[in-house]
């Protein structure tokens, strides 16, 4: 029977040894691909990887039941599809490679962020700034384009905009989007409970579907919604009309309550912020009116 020392020295054999440069290693391949998982997520690319995992699926598939013309395409798409990520996601890419020129290495790969981020929550007093906001700007018939962030990044329209960082309150969107003012035109993007740019482009909708009575204001509004998850809020110059557009729906026609309750609704916001609750539970799209 084999001694204990003999198990150890046979393990050893199995087991390769470890050093310092083979955990710093290990330490160096974690942390950039935890900085290229963020990167993705907050870009398109994280839209292209959960499609290319669907076709993944059906590559392991056609590969089980050796469906080989199938395969044979795969095999020659391939390349060409590289590329074709490459071009598709070409501002992504730099933008990536800007920002790691730019940042602090030690303090960004610390895990903690001295608080920066510190009540950055969307909350149902932020849903009653924005309302108060509409409400005014509609009974005046000042022009708004308010862009609301969920899961899905607004990075890539913000960097068309002008830098805000500022708290949302009634008065400040009313400011924005006071006329003759240099952030009134475009649109307002706000994350959590702050607006972080103004004068930002939106992608116009081409669904033929939208009434001809509206303008590009809502035609942007409902064209962002079709490809991130974000809720909009739009107030019509020419009628003061609020309306709402969300997963590539318009909904128009609100006032003050009902504007208050259909966000609640789309943000998935629920119960009395002031016991603690009433912040956002991102659960993704909310319900869609036809």
């Amino acid at each position: 029977m084999e001694t204990v020392s003999e198990i150890i020295a046979n393990l050893r054999r199995y087991v390769p040894s470890i050093e310092v440069g083979d955990i710093l290693e290990i330490l160096i391949i974690a942390f950039l691909l935890y900085h290229i998982m963020l990167w993705i997520q907050k870009t398109r690319a994280w839209t292209l990887l959960k499609g290319l995992l669907v076709i993944l699926f059906f590559w392991v598939v056609a590969s089980y039941f050796k469906m080989n013309t199938i395969l044979w395409l795969g095999q020659n798409v391939f390349g060409f599809a590289v590329t074709v990520m490459i071009v598709v996601l070409q501002p992504e890419l730099r933008k990536a490679l800007e920002e790691l020129g730019n940042k602090n290495l030690i303090a960004n790969a610390l895990p903690f962020d001295n608080g920066r981020n510190k009540d950055n929550t969307f909350t149902e007093k932020t849903i009653g700034e924005i309302t108060r906001a509409c409400v005014e700007m509609s009974r005046v018939k000042t022009g708004a384009l308010i862009v609301i962030e969920q899961k899905e990044s607004l990075a890539e329209y913000e960097r068309t905009g002008i830098d805000v960082d500022g708290l949302v309150t009634s008065q400040l969107l009313i400011n924005i989007f006071e006329h003759n003012t240099p952030l009134h035109d475009g649109a307002v993007i706000v994350r959590g409970n702050r607006i972080t740019s103004a004068t930002c482009y939106l992608p116009q909708s081409d669904n033929g579907a939208i009434s001809k009575e509206v303008g590009t204001r809502h035609r942007a509004g409902v064209g962002i919604s079709e490809v991130t998850d974000s809720v909009t809020v739009i107030v019509s110059e020419q009628t003061g009309t609020i309306s709402i557009t969300a997963g590539g729906q318009l909904e128009r026609g609100f006032n003050g309550e009902s504007l208050k309750k259909r966000l609640m609704e789309l943000t998935n916001l629920e119960g009395d912020t002031g016991k603690g609750k009433g912040k956002r539970k991102r659960k993704g799209k909310g319900r869609q009116e036809a």
